[in-house]
């Protein structure tokens, strides 16, 4: 039957006119297609777009020691090489979406008949999508291939381009190469951009932790992501993920009995309870200075950011002041709303939040760097930073700054004044009439007493005496950027601060001299390594060392035998730690801080409500924030204790010898009671040894023989 069609062709071959121009014409299509071609791709990209292509990665944010805390990126991704993935992973996709994949050079031209079956008819089968991976690959890495789906011709130009593309990856990549960039680039629904994002979304997990019936259910969502997110349609998502199970055991990926057990797991129906981070106000303070700097190179450039942040000092910070908010709460009093109602809201945005706040900040003292931050109780119901961003009356912690003007002014800290009422004109003719605490008046006092106890009227009468301007050049000079009124109250903690700044403050005393200004940034490195920004510590000296020691010696008092003493009874830190600091409680109980320190920690605690109002009837720093400080250090130098504890804790520091006695400092005996030289007409229980500058030591000997007589005879002093 084919004799006479072949008789025809010989008969024309021998004729040239005939197959001349035959011959011409189909060069000419060849030539033209190719052309065509060329053209077609003029839009797509070259090899040494390929070779240098970089996907939008996240900049990842650092603590010390390289436990990784955050990201920030507009697509959330992270990539994740496919050496650290199980095999059942990269199985489930090459399973599902291009059986053969290891065998094709970008087309699977075996697939083409059916491919254009369904680009022809609209349809397609469920067994694997209209391209090989490494076409889809092409597709997610460039936009200008297109992503036209309904008219037929640009889907056929669509096509063309991805074919072109794909086989410039396969000279280019290897296999594996082109199956991690493909698993790391894809969308999986709710616009979760890599398998590392939506393993911890779906499952909260990473990625390789997956079992072969979760990496399933991922292979399964690309091919429609909105369709297929178990979110969205989970019978769908279910249907779909035993498909791949079941296909992963004809391809020998998986045993068939084990595919049938794990089909029989549910798939998650809403999303993974995300951990909101150790440090999330850090975080977010870190981000601001991050975003001034870089701008949207933070979001894209995949920037690694190595912070100050020391991981176990922060989760240490954490445990503490949830133990502190608890108790707060649980005191006589207290009538606020509690958290606990509040706290399985994760769609609550307060600007000011009806249960009680607190903030906490952890440093070096000296170099400034931001060990622990805490700006709020729950940062998805509100990110304002109280650490960085509140201003709230400092109350009895600003006092430092009066005394310490005093004895840098050569007032020494056994210069007795009497703690008795005082009545001050203000310039509307009202008159202010202050008052101690506890409501009562002690009598002589010296101004170690008068801080230790916390005495009201000894720090306004001092701060009167040394200058108010003084005062206020004194903490402006220390670190504090708040407007500082010169007014009588101001030396009570009257004027409004911002926790941070304080915390800056008080470093000059821990360092015996010089302040450290808070920072959170060590350094940060491009995607490839290269050092961008590296922050280098910024320090000034702002008091003479001499005046700094005598500081140091009366806030430790004010620790060991004052207002600050929960920080040994209630929390239990042992007096191996020599521990200076203050508390701070401001009128009717609104505000209650302690900053503490020791030769080589810095931690400041507030507790207070967002609208200032009293906590409870009779909160003080000491009985609130006191025990937290104390319950953090305890931790950071001994860790803990109880080997069944849960979470953990390693000492973080070493113990730190004393502060020293600095040259320029002379020492005296005398009386607690009258400042005076300590002799034999004292009692010997009040004496004491004092720190002096020199030339304002005492001269007058003590003499006190006359107070039984005037005890018995009742006669006032």
């Amino acid at each position: 039957m084919w004799k006479k069609p072949l008789a025809v062709v010989k008969r024309f071959a021998q004729v040239p006119y005939v197959w001349m121009p035959a011959v011409f014409l189909g060069f000419a299509a060849l030539g033209g297609a190719l052309g065509s071609w060329q053209n077609l791709c003029a839009t797509c990209p070259s090899i040494a777009q390929i070779y240098n292509y970089e996907p939008t990665q996240t900049s990842k944010v650092y603590a010390r020691g390289g436990e990784l805390i955050a990201e920030f990126g507009e697509e959330a991704r992270t990539p994740v090489e496919i050496a650290d993935l199980p095999p059942h992973v990269p199985h489930a996709f090459v399973a599902v979406e291009d059986k053969r994949f290891y065998r094709h050079n970008g087309l699977d031209f075996i697939a083409l008949p059916r491919v254009a079956f369904g680009v022809l008819t609209g349809t397609s089968g469920q067994r694997g999508g209209g391209s090989t991976i490494t076409q889809q690959l092409a597709r997610n890495m460039f936009e200008s291939i297109g992503s036209e789906r309904r008219d037929i011709w640009k889907l056929i130009v669509r096509k063309l381009k991805e074919a072109r593309v794909a086989m410039q990856l396969e000279e280019v990549y290897t296999k594996d190469q082109i199956l991690e960039a493909y698993i790391n680039q894809i969308n999986y629904g709710q616009n979760w951009l890599g398998i590392q994002t939506a393993a911890r979304n779906y499952f909260g997990k990473n990625a390789s932790e997956l079992t072969p019936s979760e990496a399933a259910m991922l292979a399964a969502i690309p091919k429609s992501p909105t369709r297929y997110s178990p979110l969205n349609n989970p019978d769908l998502t279910l249907e779909r993920r035993n498909l791949v199970l079941q296909l992963m055991a004809e391809q020998d990926y998986l045993e068939r009995a084990d595919a049938e057990r794990y089909k029989q797991e549910p798939v998650p129906t809403v999303r993974a309870q995300m951990d909101k981070g150790i440090a999330p106000y850090f975080v977010e303070w870190v981000r601001g200075q991050l975003d001034d700097r870089f701008g949207s190179q933070l979001y894209t450039a995949g920037l690694r950011v190595h912070t100050t942040l020391d991981a176990s000092m922060q989760r240490a910070a954490n445990l503490s002041m949830e133990h502190g908010f608890v108790a707060v709460e649980g005191r006589p009093g207290f009538r606020h709303p509690r958290y606990a109602q509040f706290a399985d809201s994760t769609s609550l945005s307060m600007a000011n939040s009806p249960y009680v706040q607190g903030a906490f900040v952890a440093l070096s003292p000296q170099t400034g760097e931001v060990w622990a931050m805490i700006g709020g109780r729950d940062f998805r119901h509100s990110k304002f930073n109280r650490a960085t961003q509140a201003r709230r009356q400092a109350g009895s912690s600003f006092k430092p700054f009066v005394y310490t003007s005093a004895i840098a002014s050569r007032i020494p800290a056994s210069h007795v004044i009497i703690d008795a009422p005082v009545v001050i004109p203000q310039l509307d003719t009202t008159e202010w009439k202050p008052k101690n605490f506890s409501g009562e008046f002690a009598g002589p006092m010296t101004l170690r007493e008068g801080l230790r106890t916390s005495t009201n009227m000894i720090a306004i009468k001092l701060g009167m005496e040394v200058g108010l301007e003084t005062v206020a050049q004194t903490a402006r000079r220390m670190g504090i950027r708040t407007e500082v009124e010169r007014f009588e109250s101001t030396a009570i903690g009257a004027v409004e601060v911002v926790p941070l700044q304080m915390a800056e403050a008080y470093s000059a005393f821990a360092t015996l001299g010089t302040k450290s200004v808070p920072h959170g940034i060590a350094r940060v490195e491009s995607a490839t390594g290269e050092v961008l920004w590296e922050i280098e510590p910024e320090q000034a000296e702002v008091l003479d060392q001499p005046v700094a020691r005598i500081m140091v010696s009366m806030m430790e008092d004010a620790v060991n035998r004052g207002t600050g003493t929960a920080v040994r009874t209630t929390a239990g830190l042992p007096y191996d730690v020599r521990v200076a600091g203050k508390t701070g409680t401001t009128n009717d109980a609104t505000n209650t801080w302690f900053i503490g320190y020791t030769p080589n920690l810095l931690a400041l605690v507030w507790f207070g409500m967002d609208l200032p109002q009293t906590t409870r009837p009779n909160a003080t720093g000491g009985g609130d924030a006191a025990p937290v400080w104390g319950e953090f250090a305890r931790l950071v130098y001994y860790g803990n204790t109880d080997e069944d504890s849960d979470p953990g804790f390693e000492p973080m520091l070493e113990i730190p010898a004393e502060w020293p006695m600095v040259d320029g400092l002379t020492t005296r005996l005398v009386d607690a009671k009258t400042g005076k030289l300590a002799s034999q007409w004292c009692p010997e229980e009040d004496q004491y040894t004092e720190l002096y500058l020199p030339g304002t030591e005492p001269t007058d000997l003590c003499d006190r023989s006359g107070e039984g007589l005037l005890r018995r005879l009742r006669i006032p002093r």
